[in-house]
């Protein structure tokens, strides 16, 4: 298989694996929702920076050091389940809180914030990192040409960032904020037990080995 259509079946891949839902998704989407467009375009930005982070330590070998040691598997795993549940349990706790986006509200969000949790959220869960290292594995040439090392982080961002771009746009729109604003409590919640499901499902599956 040529390079160039390696490149592009790649690129393919990750986009379908980037629209699958997961706690990604579900972060960006309550953030762009319950904070503020900037929140969740600052958030998506996070996502595409922790794309970048893994498309290079794909291209470094990762599928290969993480089905040779184990025990590193297991423990990214479990650390990433760990965080997630984290993460779940101050959505849960925050559920309650009433929200008024106001002026006030507006100058509250905490862009910064919501990019390290998008970056974190990305980095925390190592099934993304697997994924990456096995279609890298599968799909990238044994010697691929220097350019390949050059354009894939930026289209892999270009990717990740505007997938979660669209996500961000969407879900900040007026209609899809009111709805929030009715129905908070349990869209937290709802949102908190699926991040919390896939921190759990990681932890309890730490022991597999694959994808």
């Amino acid at each position: 298989m040529p390079a160039s259509t390696a490149i592009l079946t790649i690129l393919a891949a990750l986009l379908l694996g980037a629209m699958s839902p997961g706690p990604s998704f579900v972060i960006v989407a309550r953030n762009a929702i319950g904070l503020s467009r900037s929140d969740g375009l600052a958030t998506a930005l996070g996502m595409g920076i922790g794309g970048v982070f893994f498309s290079g330590i794909a291209l470094l070998g990762l599928y290969t050091l993480l089905a040779t040691v184990e025990w590193l598997y297991v423990g990214l795993k479990v650390a990433g389940g760990v965080y997630l549940i984290y993460l779940a349990s101050k959505i849960w706790r925050g559920a309650a809180k009433p929200l008024a986006f106001d002026a006030a509200q507006a100058a509250s969000t905490n862009p910064r914030k919501s990019f390290w949790i998008g970056l974190s959220t990305q980095l925390s869960n190592p099934k993304t990192a697997v994924y990456y290292g096995s279609i890298f594995a599968a799909l990238l040439p044994q010697h691929p040409p220097l350019w390949c090392y050059f354009a894939l982080p930026p289209a892999i961002f270009a990717i990740e960032a505007g997938w979660y771009t669209i996500v961000a746009l969407c879900f900040s729109s007026k209609r899809p904020r009111e709805v929030y604003l009715q129905w908070k409590a349990w869209i937290d919640r709802v949102a908190a037990s699926a991040v919390a499901a896939l921190g759990l499902r990681l932890i309890l599956n730490a022991h597999k080995v694959g994808i």
